[in-house]
């Protein structure tokens, strides 16, 4: 569902940063594998690696891992660093992935969502057992979301900032005594903002699906993108603006707190994110990543580096 937008720009990152970046990435890899199997790594994404970076640099967590070198056999590879934090977002980045099949799964059930679903499902049971209130949290998130649906909700910022409020709540808890109002903050308009670009990204293959999008919902009549593009550009650009200038007004809060790291994430915020919402509304967004394409796009995700 909504993986992928929360990429750098990565021709405005120094060759230091780009490897900065890329140890969050890889150990994000590593803590998955060692925790939930070899499988569980397709699920590894760009979104939960900016929360992880975020979070440890908050939390004043060590950032003296390793970057691991490129190799087919990388993924092998044993954590770099022993920290709680990073473990805890493994197992909310098997929850998150857990939720989003069974919404796929919902909307428009295949095979390949199920063997997806099959194929993770020790990993899933791990993640549930040993964190049965994140679990209950992103279930309740997924569903508030249904309910929006079910309502013919058409404003997606609404179910975008509702459903990150949700998903902020387990990371809340990650981050422990360091959590404070703007750090929530900015999760929920991250959240917003995958929603809002998502729902933009993916309005000709919901209406050919028949699966809900809240820009349908309001259109009385859709022909295809190109048209509805035509009529909608200005108001769907002038939403996505305030869109990211909300995001970018928490991080501001909560980069102040941030210990390292912060030339990445900054790129993310002011470079990243805004592109990926460019590419959106032109329909062109190369960095999205469905679900269901987890397991056989994942040496697609990681060539960048």
């Amino acid at each position: 569902m909504m993986l992928g937008y929360t990429v750098p720009l990565y021709q405005r990152l120094t060759a230091r940063s780009l490897g900065d970046y890329q140890r969050y990435y890889c150990e994000t890899c590593h803590q998955l594998k060692a925790q939930f199997g070899l499988l569980s790594t397709a699920t590894v994404n760009y979104d939960m690696t900016f929360n992880t970076i975020v979070l440890n640099a908050v939390t004043g967590g060590d950032d003296s891992f390793e970057k691991t070198p490129k190799s087919i056999r990388c993924v092998f590879r044993k954590p770099y660093t022993d920290q709680e934090m990073f473990r805890r977002m493994a197992a909310y980045t098997i929850l998150i992935t857990k939720w989003e099949l069974y919404d796929d799964i919902c909307d428009k059930p295949s095979m390949k969502t199920r063997l997806i679903d099959t194929v993770l499902s020790r990993a899933i049971t791990k993640a549930e057992t040993e964190f049965p209130e994140y679990d209950r949290i992103v279930g309740e998130g997924f569903e508030q979301l249904r309910t929006f649906e079910a309502d013919g909700c058409t404003d997606p910022v609404k179910m975008g900032r509702a459903f990150g409020e949700a998903l902020a709540r387990p990371l809340s808890d990650i981050a422990g005594d360091h959590d404070f109002p703007a750090l929530r903050d900015l999760y929920a308009n991250l959240t917003t903002a995958v929603y809002v670009m998502d729902a933009i990204d993916d309005i000709e293959d919901d209406f050919m699906d028949g699966t809900y999008n809240p820009f349908l919902r309001s259109c009385p009549r859709f022909v295809n993108r190109a048209e509805y593009m035509a009529q909608s550009e200005s108001q769907l650009t002038e939403l996505v603006n305030n869109v990211m200038r909300d995001l970018q007004e928490s991080y501001r809060a909560v980069r102040e707190r941030m210990a390292f790291m912060t030339e990445v994430t900054d790129n993310i915020i002011y470079l990243g994110i805004p592109e990926s919402a460019k590419n959106a509304v032109a329909g062109r967004s190369e960095a999205k990543m469905s679900v269901k394409n987890l397991l056989e796009r994942r040496k697609e995700r990681t060539s960048t580096y």
